[in-house]
């Protein structure tokens, strides 16, 4: 089994580019003209999900190249339909210390004008993966009311700079996501206020980066795999079958989510809940494949494999974007609040 073969998520099969993108700049390239069915819900969740988890497994750099563009393609077509639209689209969502991006009404347009590049935005928005090669993102900023809001942007407006910050990063090194600076640039409103954080489809985008991050840790575990074909030592046997506990634990969690956005189970739990737990599933098994991995190869392929090497430090970073004891505080939290115990 090669790190190309498909992982599918439930059974469903994923779509794929034939050949598979090589690297992020092809992935840029390709996903211009990808087809308009690889969007959560409708059916289609369980094929989406496979199909990221596959490129992770190929190239986590490439998923998370690719993740994020499928990801503001659904949220436009919630809010209103990009037909014939082929930039390629980031989301900068996160928030950070000391940086701040507002939006303001254009001063010449209606009070009330909602319309195409209505308002202008001015700030900094921290952690704006892959801004110096895409052509468009959707952009949360902060209205005057103390309100957020998302927008549409065009990353080659003359007001729209990269701030130079060191990326150190050895892991997803091919993915720089570095502050931007936006000075007065035009922006088009997607969806109310709040309506970025309230929609659905924001927990099925976070389960989404799961699948790139179950699909990265499957890449490890089959190196596993093909290292205890050649060996009859019962400690690499042992990881071995600890890993395919962990990542059939993560895949059943994946499967059964897909199938809670396509409408076919009805678990009586919010969104939320199951974003949360299927999350911290899918992180806890890429660390403990992680783990066990590492104990079982030793050095030798960290210092010698240079494939392995990056599929190991892009996985460790990208799996980061779980924030570990604060996302299980948040889902203790959530589940705390339930008028009575989800299990």
């Amino acid at each position: 089994m090669t790190s190309t073969a498909p992982v599918r998520v439930g059974t469903a099969d994923p779509w794929l580019p034939d050949p598979l993108p090589a690297d992020v700049d092809a992935a840029l390239a390709a996903v211009r003209t990808w087809p308009d069915h690889l969007r959560p819900g409708a059916g289609a969740t369980a094929a989406l999900w496979s199909t990221l988890a596959t490129l992770a497994a190929h190239d986590l750099a490439v998923a998370r190249a690719v993740e994020p563009h499928l990801d503001a393609l659904a949220i436009l077509e919630q809010a209103w339909s990009p037909a014939g639209d082929e930039r390629t689209w980031g989301v900068f969502a996160a928030e950070g210390p000391g940086v701040r991006l507002d939006a303001t009404r254009h001063p010449d347009g209606p009070a009330e004008d909602d319309g195409e590049h209505a308002w202008r935005l001015t700030g900094t928005k921290p952690w704006c993966s892959l801004a110096d090669r895409l052509d468009a993102a959707l952009v949360t900023a902060h209205l005057p009311d103390g309100t957020r809001r998302l927008f549409a942007v065009d990353l080659a407006d003359a007001g729209v700079t990269l701030v130079d910050q060191p990326w150190a990063a050895r892991g997803l090194s091919e993915i720089p996501s570095t502050p931007v600076a936006f000075d007065d640039v035009p922006a088009t409103a997607v969806g109310a206020p709040g309506w970025y954080l309230e929609r659905p489809g924001f927990w099925w985008g976070g389960i989404g980066v799961a699948a790139c991050w179950y699909g990265g840790a499957v890449a490890l575990g089959r190196t596993l795999w093909r290292h205890a074909t050649t060996t009859d030592d019962r400690l690499v046997a042992m990881h071995l079958g600890a890993v395919d506990v962990a990542l059939a634990d993560a895949r059943r969690a994946l499967a059964e989510a897909a199938r809670v956005v396509d409408g076919t189970l009805d678990l009586g739990l919010p969104g939320t809940l199951l974003a949360k737990r299927v999350r911290a599933t899918v992180a806890r098994t890429c660390e403990d494949v992680l783990t066990r991995v590492g104990h079982a190869l030793g050095p030798a392929p960290l210092a010698l494999d240079a494939e392995h090497a990056k599929r190991v430090a892009d996985l460790q970073v990208y799996v980061r974007q779980q924030h570990a004891e604060r996302d299980d505080a948040s889902l203790g939290t959530t589940v705390a609040a339930r008028e009575r115990a989800p299990w």
